[in-house]
């Protein structure tokens, strides 16, 4: 008997252990101790050598899983609204990110359509490396958060294109010099387009009704294992027979299948029951990036490989940044998005696979596109920790800020005049999402004075029309507080969890009011230790208050035996 798939699984998940464990101990992502696994276990290494292409379908189940568990949490309406810095800026970046590439692949002698091939491998981030990232750090649900989606969703779109197109594109690169003007090139085009359209036109009219439907009956089995069960089918048959009908991706097709459930009340609970699912394939599809992965490649081409490294995570983050700055998102925002597309993954790996297939791409091009993804997600998390360092760096210079970002100090100025002055005493609340609307609605009943800082767009439009003092910007930059009349406040409030951003704010608060009662809401035990260390005599770790409202409802229940049981 052939025990190839379970040798495969077994080995993949050990040696991930292992090795996520010790990545972990040293202080570093248990996701490049997963990369370090699949080298370990890849055919560039001595001792046991796993199947390369089982470990690659596993993995793209894991893909399947992870779009739809975006989908669940992600609407066309969030995506309509950021349509124009989503859509605008991934254009804008893959073609930045394709030039740059294909200038050093040129530089260093290879053919033109070797080196578009090559840029446009580097243009695309991770879906996996990037959900992760901003789930770690509480971003995901946050304006930025929700930007970077959607810019890595429309770069799927793009992708989707591309992989139709470029077979036929190859071969019209060979026999035209002028191949744009070719009929097939045009042709290939317009299929793949009414493909993909009629994909996501059968998906809002049919699935919406149908999927949904379906979910609520197995509900009314209440049994657990079958809803379970139904999820799963669900996003992987939509993502088969999207890809078999249609010829969309599997994580495409994944994804609409989660914006389909989207909408519906059982959307949560879908998430939860597929969550272990996506955790597990996530896992197996790091693993066999790393067994794709030729070691030599450092020793032979260095250069090459911190060339390609550049292009990933200082040219596309220096691209990504400059765009979101110019339609005027506040600094931090426009720093988080860099960070998260600082890195390159699965469609990458996709479209390298299918240049060397192709003969665009050699061996060893493939292998430099490997190496700048390991890489660059092994540094990714770095990216992520020089956002507050970055963000102090510019505001050292406030000719920039002024001239990029007058939206976020000047403007809110004049946005909460005539209230603002009035403010005395008053508590300065820093982020109106769920938690922050709840405290401020709270104070609204007790009439106590209070000033928002907020940096979505929309919320800070529907609080002035309320008549609320409201300053839109990144509390965490320069000049913000300063608006709320903080040097008067008697509490400052902080609701976003974002660790770096809050340490940020409060360094800032007690140089404007050094006696200023701080509350702080966090969700680590190491950060409610550095919170309290630092004098924050109100830090709220929210599992606490949780534990603490469940046990007191307990013990309520129980009052008749407390007060006959002896101290």
């Amino acid at each position: 008997m052939d025990h190839t798939l379970i040798t495969t699984i077994a080995m993949s998940f050990l040696f991930a252990f292992a090795a996520g464990l010790l990545a972990a101990r040293l202080g570093l992502p248990p996701l490049v101790g997963y990369l370090l696994a699949g080298v370990g276990i890849g055919p560039y290494t001595p001792g046991f050598v796993a199947d390369l292409k089982l470990a690659a379908q596993l993995s793209e189940i894991g893909v399947i899983l992870l779009m739809f568990g975006v989908g669940l949490h992600f609407s066309f309406r969030d995506l309509m609204k950021l349509r124009g810095i989503a859509m605008t800026g991934a254009l804008l970046q893959i073609i930045a990110a394709t030039v740059m590439g294909a200038l050093f692949a040129l530089w260093w002698g290879w053919s033109l359509a070797s080196s578009l091939m090559l840029g446009f491998s580097l243009s695309v981030a991770s879906t996996v490396v990037l959900l992760k990232s901003l789930e770690e750090h509480h971003l995901l649900e946050t304006t930025q958060g929700r930007i970077a989606v959607g810019w890595l969703v429309v770069e799927d779109l793009v992708m989707v294109l591309a992989l139709v197109m470029i077979p036929a594109l190859a071969v019209l690169m060979e026999t035209h010099e002028q191949w744009w003007l070719a009929n097939d090139f045009w042709i290939s085009l317009f299929e793949v387009t009414i493909k993909i359209v009629l994909f996501i036109v059968v998906m809002l009219l049919a699935g919406t009704r149908l999927i949904p439907w379906i979910l609520h009956l197995v509900v009314k089995t209440d049994s657990r294992e079958l809803f379970t069960l139904a999820v799963i089918a669900m996003a992987l048959g939509i993502a088969y027979g999207a890809a078999s009908l249609f010829g969309v991706s599997f994580a495409l097709g994944a994804f609409l299948a989660g914006v389909v459930i989207n909408g519906s009340h059982i959307s949560h609970r879908a998430a939860s029951n597929a969550l272990p699912f996506q955790d597990a394939f996530a896992v197996l599809f790091f693993v066999s990036v790393g067994m794709l992965f030729d070691p030599t490649i450092l020793l032979k081409m260095p250069w090459h490989v911190l060339a390609v490294v550049a292009v990933i995570m200082i040219g596309k983050s220096i691209a990504a940044f400059a765009i979101m700055l110019l339609f005027r998102y506040p600094l931090v925002a426009a720093l988080t998005v860099a960070a998260s597309l600082a890195q390159i993954g699965e469609f990458s790996f996709i479209l390298a696979a299918l240049g060397n297939r192709l003969g665009l791409l050699s061996n060893e091009a493939q292998s430099l596109i490997m190496a700048g993804a390991i890489v660059s997600i092994t540094l990714n998390p770095i990216a992520f920790r020089m956002i507050p360092l970055l963000a102090r760096m510019f505001e050292n210079r406030p000719g920039f800020l002024n001239n990029h970002q007058p939206e976020s100090t000047e403007s809110s100025a004049q946005h909460t005049e005539g209230h603002s002055e009035q403010l005395n005493a008053h508590v300065v609340l820093v982020g109106y999402g769920r938690v922050g609307k709840k405290i401020g609605l709270q104070l609204d009943q007790y009439q106590i004075p209070h000033a928002v800082v907020e940096n979505n767009r929309q919320a800070c439009d529907a609080l002035r029309k309320a008549g609320k003092s409201v300053i839109f910007g990144d509390a965490s930059m320069h000049g913000i507080l300063e608006h709320t009349h903080l040097r008067h406040a008697k509490v400052l409030v902080i609701t976003s969890p974002e660790r770096f951003q809050t340490r940020r704010i409060i360094e800032l608060a007690r140089k404007l009011n050094p006696h200023i009662d701080i509350i702080v809401r966090t969700h680590y035990e190491e950060e409610l230790d550095y919170l309290q260390s630092i004098g924050i005599n109100a830090p709220v770790m929210a599992e606490h208050e949780l534990a603490d409202t469940i046990s007191k409802h307990v013990l309520e229940r129980f009052a008749d035996v407390r007060s006959a049981t002896p101290p």
